[in-house]
């Protein structure tokens, strides 16, 4: 009897012991940040700021535009996405496409023009606000954001407080931008958000940490569809506007399917004179096929051109054929996968002079 019990307590230990051995891999999987792939239909972020404000071309849309494309995510039998599922489901492969609507700026012509379409027809939407800009001309009242933000399909997001260029501030001058964004938030609304949306989509390493230390989610300005593999604190959007919004583009787009990659390089978007232009190399699921069919266009010396990429074992690599020169330099990957068009991007901050 007393041999039996044990090799019964050392068989519990052996399984104790197991279980402690699996917690800490897991553990350890979860601070590498280790990726898997799962079949996910993706969630399509698009970005707006102005409606019918036809001075600023780059920034607005027309309404009447506006409602043709939301007629091509409904004739295509695509369901508007709630951004609070994103604290619920985020880890979840997505079993169906969706799309997420965003809004910058809150700029008063939204209030004034898209704002009681997307209520009529209940449309859920992440209204970003900056909160120094609040009440000033042209852009929205805390009375009005409050007014909003009461609706189920309303979302508040942070927007920072100035919308400077957040990577050329000091450290204590970014703190200083970031909590008195804060301070605003919770005065006025009584919180502050779980989203945030980087100016310009701008973000250095240390930003990005910050960020992910203070909120749930982040997006940039990059282009690309959300998977469950892409990173919470840069999350892609389509910018759409006068110029990217024409309907025969927007109907391609909306029909993106994601491109999962269990990495990407550098990991600071943020280029200074010393990696310009940065290493840059991607790696891809063994799953995801065709991936010799993928095709990159970057922006580096001004000029929008085909990359000269190099695929080995499911890795990418782009050599870059010159330094980016503007503030923010760029890269978009396509690939046709048996007919169904995937597709990422990223935007590189670049240091200035």
């Amino acid at each position: 009897m007393c041999v039996k019990k044990i090799l019964s307590f050392v068989a519990s230990t052996i399984k104790l012991f197991i279980i402690v051995i699996i917690f800490i891999s897991n553990s350890k999987a979860d601070k590498s940040n280790i990726k898997y792939y799962y079949e996910d239909e993706g969630l399509l972020s698009l970005m707006y700021h102005r409606f019918d404000e036809n001075k600023y071309p780059s920034t607005n849309i027309q309404m009447s535009i506006f409602k043709q494309q939301i007629e091509i995510i409904t004739n295509l039998n695509y369901n508007f996405y709630d951004p609070g599922d994103l604290e619920k489901n985020f880890d979840k492969p997505k079993k169906e496409k969706k799309i997420l609507l965003t809004i910058d700026d809150a700029f008063s012509s939204f209030y004034e023009v898209a704002w009681p379409y997307l209520k009529d027809n209940n449309i859920p939407f992440i209204l970003f606000v900056s909160t120094e800009a609040v009440g000033k001309n042209g852009y929205m009242s805390w009375k009005q954001i409050k007014e909003i933000e009461k609706e189920a399909i309303t979302y508040i997001g942070n927007h920072s407080h100035s919308h400077e260029y957040l990577v050329d501030f000091k450290e204590e001058d970014f703190l200083n931008d970031l909590n008195s964004a804060k301070k605003n938030f919770i005065k006025n609304l009584g919180y502050n958000p779980i989203f945030f949306s980087y100016p310009f989509g701008e973000y250095s390493e240390y930003i990005k940490k910050y960020i992910s230390k203070n909120f749930k989610f982040s997006f940039g300005q990059h282009s690309g569809v959300i998977d469950i593999n892409k990173d919470k604190y840069e999350l892609p959007r389509f910018p759409i506007n006068e110029k990217y919004g024409d309907l025969k583009r927007f109907k391609f787009l909306i029909n993106l399917q994601p491109l999962q990659f269990k990495n990407l390089t550098p990991h600071d978007k943020y280029i200074t004179s010393s990696n310009n232009p940065p290493n840059f190399s991607v790696d891809f699921f063994e799953n995801q096929k065709n991936i010799n069919n993928i095709n990159c266009f970057s922006d580096e010396g001004s000029e929008w051109k085909k990359s000269n990429t190099y695929i080995y074992k499911n890795k990418l690599n782009i050599e870059f054929r010159e330094k980016f020169n503007f503030r923010r330099g760029r890269v978009n990957c396509s690939l046709n996968d048996d007919g169904a068009w995937r597709w990422f991007g990223v935007q590189f901050s670049v240091q200035q002079d």
